[in-house]
């Protein structure tokens, strides 16, 4: 199975463990599964051994995308956990149809191997539970296909699902398999290392018992059973009795000392071990569905033939090149009947594994908010009215994170080498910072209005918080738009900037931003309807859905300004919009899954083709790729990375959904990508190479426009943190304006200024530099 057409997804760091996030570990997160994370919702993760390893083409496919229908059923959300290209992908959907004979299969031993190698790789149970404890995915759903080479060299048992324990959204667990041990190697006690950490790791693993291939009552001694129970792990059958079940039979002559009837009960177990803060987690048995009782003697009958046939033959030997020998062997001697008994043991374990999974974050949920109502009974603190006229309704509304940066620079004087793992002399200090306060700033700094930029953010009831209300009453900003959240933190981002004052590393605590509700946005935007409306990409991708759709009925212009890696909680937004458009064509409701399969919307299409972009159109943007990026300075090359790059063909791909696209890049200059309706009778009526900007009419009326602005000269340089935040908060005034962008003299004006004010920035310690020009009426 060739994962690698999986769709990329951006970095969701707001959801990756701190861990994680400070090493820039190469993980990629779907935005509907960080959505469900955030939220709360239960989320099940599943490997993708099995799509690429362990059924042929197209029991494969056909299966994961059934084991994923199931998981929806029970009310979660599934998660597909691969590895593409060397980068680990969590996502909501599926990898493509096709077979590809270069993926690995990845253990935990693999995963270093795989990613510094760039591969792809099917994850297997371990890697598949790692990588989701990495995100705070609480269940990890797999069943009871065991291959079999490892029955037979590894002893490893473990088509199992777990419960990720998460407090207060942190992992407080790390996620392991379970693996047996081997009734043929009695004497060289072989105990996978695997066994131990489901003694010291909370989780909750359900699967479909133990191959009788294996000796099932050592395992279990081993595991839990007196005299030894060596490790203390608790091991339950989930139904009404409690007959140790064998994989393909229900009973295989042991019995445990418990049972769970019903997922509420199962999830009551889990819930119990986690509150006492127990390390260990619980084994949870769920027999082969009784249908296939009398099919599953036979093949666990054909199983034990096959392998004493291939411990004789020499077979068993192969190591992993058992494996297919022994699979063709079993679905001979039972006609193919051991295939649909393995579909029919991860279908049932999937079902069982979702519903407890619902109902063990059912009962988080409960106590989640009883606790914040004990909270919300503390009495809040007056906040003392800010002295500006804040019934004056906000002209433009800023939604996202403020913060307090605590940013600790080394002294120029320091050796950068002896940073790691020690300290240097410097200097910290505390700032105010957070996307959005730093582009609410920067715009309030532009405006000749002091109260036309309402800042919308959420701040906790504490130190922080207050500090976060007295700074920005001394910018003279309004602060009636900083709402108070019980039970949160304020958000702080610690950084550690070296000498020369770039950013080196920091941990960001911005979860309260991420709870930050999409109710609560609405309501103030209905009280100041403003003309214009900026939102970072820290909130969470269903708030920042409820909010683009709330403009798009009221016909508000919106933007999300910074970050490239957070950007994509937009895309599920997008899609959402377009599927809710009522269409003759029902295809745009039956897209391919997943939701940013944009690119596949007839609305794509249509704007796509009626650019009509021709030969004239290639050869205007191939003369303006020749032109340097400064006029008269080669030093910094040309402009052929808008084509090389792909910059404009990226851009152009995003305007059937964004119409204004201006991309930020850093010491290229300015780009920006738009589509024009009505070109005709615009202030873009052809193309202006001396002015750097290329345009071309298409069908209907449409239109494409290309312009690049050069950079402008930059002095010292002592922060960078803010620049870009800036850079968008100067745009902002005048973007209210319908008119703003156009003609080429008007946003050259506008880019000017944001330029400007970046530049500002750069040379100042602050977030947003107190120079700010402001802009023209």
């Amino acid at each position: 199975m060739n994962l690698s057409k999986i769709t990329r997804i951006g970095r969701a760091g707001s959801i990756i463990s701190k861990i994680a996030l400070s090493r820039s570990t190469p993980l990629d997160i779907h935005p509907e599964v960080q959505t469900a994370i955030l939220e709360r919702k239960p989320v099940v993760a599943l490997e993708t051994t099995l799509v690429s390893h362990g059924f042929p083409y197209p029991t494969n496919y056909e299966l994961a995308t059934s084991l994923e229908d199931i998981v929806r059923s029970t009310g979660a959300i599934p998660a597909t956990i691969g590895i593409i290209e060397g980068r680990v992908k969590v996502d909501s959907r599926l990898a493509d149809k096709e077979t590809y004979p270069g993926t690995v299969k990845v253990s935990r031993r693999d995963i270093g191997p795989v990613i510094s190698g760039k591969m792809d790789g099917g994850t297997t149970c371990s890697a598949t539970m790692i990588f989701a404890a990495m995100v705070g995915i609480k269940v990890f759903a797999t069943g009871g296909y065991a291959h079999l080479h490892y029955l037979v060299h590894v002893y490893l048992d473990a088509r199992l699902v777990l419960e990720v324990f998460i407090e207060e959204g942190r992992a407080v667990s790390q996620i392991h398999i379970v693996a047996t041990i081997s009734r043929h190697k009695p004497a060289a006690m072989d105990v996978s290392a695997d066994l131990f950490e489901l003694s010291r790791c909370p989780v909750g693993l359900v699967s479909s018992g133990v191959k009788s291939i294996l000796d099932i009552g050592r395992t279990l001694e081993y595991l839990a059973r007196p005299p030894q129970e060596t490790l203390g792990v608790p091991v339950v059958t989930y139904g009404p009795t409690r007959h140790f079940p064998a994989f393909f039979t229900r009973h295989s002559g042991f019995q445990v000392p418990y049972n769970v009837e019903t997922p509420a009960s199962a999830a009551s177990l889990l819930l119990s071990q986690w509150q006492f803060g127990m390390d260990n987690g619980a084994l949870i048995a769920v027999p082969i569905p009784e249908e296939h009782q009398a099919v599953g003697s036979a093949i666990q009958q054909a199983v034990e033939q096959a392998i004493e046939e291939s411990e004789a033959n020499g077979i068993s030997k192969q190591g992993k090149e058992a494996t297919p020998w022994l699979l063709a062997r079993v679905a001979e001697l039972t006609g193919g009947d051991s295939l649909t008994a393995n579909v029919a043991l991860l279908k049932n374990t999937a079902l069982v594994g979702g519903q407890i999974a619902v109902e063990f974050q059912n009962l988080i949920n409960e106590r989640r908010a009883m606790k914040q109502k004990q909270i919300s009974l503390t009495p809040e603190p007056q906040v003392k009215p800010h002295p500006l006229n804040t019934s004056e309704p906000a002209r433009l509304v800023v939604v996202g994170a403020s913060a307090v940066d605590v940013t600790a620079k080394a002294s120029t004087s320091s050796e950068s080498s002896l940073a790691t793992h020690s300290t240097v002399p410097g200097s910290v200090e505390l700032s105010l910072g957070g996307v959005a306060r730093n582009v609410a700033e920067a715009s309030h700094r532009t405006f000749a209005s002091s109260s036309a930029t309402l800042l919308l953010s959420p701040i906790g009831n504490d130190a922080f918080g207050n500090l976060l209300l007295k700074e920005t009453e001394a910018l003279d900003m309004r602060t009636d738009g900083l709402v108070k959240a019980d039970g949160m933190r304020t958000a702080v981002c610690n950084m550690m900037l070296s000498n020369d004052g770039h950013l080196v590393t920091g941990v960001a605590d911005m979860d309260i931003t991420a709870q930050f509700s999409g109710d609560a946005v609405i309501e103030q935007l209905q009280k100041h309807n403003p003309c214009l409306v900026a939102f970072d990409g820290n909130l969470s991708p269903a708030t920042t859905e409820t909010l683009i759709k709330y403009c798009n009925e009221k016909g508000l212009r919106s933007t999300e300004p910074t970050s490239v890696t957070k950007s994509t909680v937009i895309l599920p937004a997008i899609s959402s919009l377009i599927d809710a458009v009522k269409t003759r064509d029902s295809h745009v409701r039956s897209c391919a899954r997943g939701a940013l399969d944009l690119f596949s919307k007839p609305s794509w299409w249509a704007l796509i083709d009626n650019l009509a972009l021709g030969s004239q159109y290639r050869m205007d943007l191939e003369k303006l790729a020749r032109h340097s990026v400064v006029t008269g300075d080669n030093s910094k090359g040309d402009l052929s990375f808008l084509a090389d790059k792909g910059v404009v063909s990226m851009a152009i791909n995003l305007l059937p959904f964004i119409q204004h696209l201006i991309i930020k890049c850093g010491e290229l200059g300015v780009v920006v990508v738009m589509h024009v309706s009505g070109i005709a009778n615009s202030g873009w009526r052809k193309s202006d190479l001396g002015e750097r900007y290329i345009v071309a009419e298409g069908n209907e009326g449409h239109g494409l426009v290309v312009a690049h602005f050069p950079p402008r000269e930059v002095g010292t340089i002592r922060n960078v943190t803010g620049a870009g935040d800036t850079f968008v908060g100067a745009l902002l005034h005048s973007l209210q304006n319908s008119a703003a962008t156009g003609s080429h003299s008007t946003l050259k004006g506008i880019i000017n200024l944001a330029q400007e004010a970046a530049v500002l920035t750069l040379g100042s310690d602050r977030a947003v530099s107190t120079e700010l020009p402001q802009a023209r009426a």
